[in-house]
């Protein structure tokens, strides 16, 4: 059987990706999306791929407007986030507590980095999320979400904006610019006093299958998941979860979503499978 797949380059799917992890029931065509998240808008919008990589916060939208895509229990990206958000330090220096009010820079407002790091700021800092004038560069990938943020200029760039004053931090970018911080000043000190808090590795990325193929052919979507945790077996840069860990990191993303007004309600973790993909815990 062979499967429409959008799967990034990552340390955990190279083996999968290269062949040299095969399977009798299975084949995957991939399409070639670079970087992979471009195709998570036509995966939500046109059900475009049998198998596919997926942010999870997409995922949890996608699944309060009834996309017919079922959550697979395989993480393909996971990182800390504090190190994903920076200031122009020519301008003065700047704190995550002093952010209300300020003009933050965001690709798009329904980014997974983008909700991890304002529930951090919200919960950890004590950022009033509704206070800050958001300016975001792209839509949403679920097209049914309303989003109110102030769009960007035609042909603006996030940095640079940065950069010449127009935005006093942005979420979800890094830089080299020798006028550009962390907004986090000792990220590695905030992602382990963060860890010993919260007990929880951030969730990116994982994998969704089609609802149809999950109808149709649960053995294919089982064998799907036993190849996707194969490719990672034995890979020290692939992210490893145990059902614990995915747990908790799931609660609290989906937590942050429904906080933020993301998605209608705080889903339990059970909801995000279905009869088929549960069983695969």
């Amino acid at each position: 059987m062979r499967l429409r797949t959008l799967l990034g380059d990552h340390p955990g799917t190279s083996a999968l990706k290269n062949g040299s992890i095969k399977s009798d029931l299975v084949e995957f065509d991939f399409v070639d999306y670079s970087p992979a998240h471009k195709g998570f808008k036509p995966m939500v919008r046109e059900a475009a791929f049998d198998v596919s990589e997926m942010a999870i916060v997409t995922y949890l939208m996608a699944k309060s407007f009834n996309k017919p895509m079922v959550l697979l229990p395989n993480v393909v990206v996971a990182r800390f986030q504090h190190g994903h958000a920076l200031y122009n330090a020519k301008r003065g220096t700047l704190k995550p507590s002093e952010l209300n009010g300020k003009r933050v820079g965001i690709r798009s407002f329904t980014t997974t980095t983008g909700a991890w790091l304002r529930g951090i700021l919200a919960n950890d800092y004590g950022v009033d999320l509704n206070s800050i004038d958001w300016v975001t560069f792209e839509d949403a990938h679920v097209a049914e979400f309303r989003d109110t943020t102030k769009r960007a200029p035609p042909g603006k760039q996030i940095i640079q904006m940065l950069l010449d004053g127009e935005l006093d931090a942005v979420l979800g970018e890094k830089s080299e610019h020798a006028d550009l911080k962390p907004l986090f000043a000792d990220v590695a000190a905030e992602e382990k006093a963060w860890f010993g808090k919260h007990k929880v590795v951030p969730i990116n990325h994982m994998v969704v299958v089609s609802r149809t193929l999950c109808e149709k052919n649960p053995e294919a979507v089982r064998e799907v998941h036993r190849l996707i945790a194969a490719s990672a077996q034995g890979v020290s840069a692939a992210p490893h979860f145990t059902a614990d860990e995915m747990r908790r990191s799931l609660e609290l993303i989906i937590s942050y979503t429904a906080q933020q007004g993301l998605i209608p309600r705080a889903y339990a973790v059970e909801e995000l499978f279905d009869d088929v993909t549960r069983g695969l815990w």
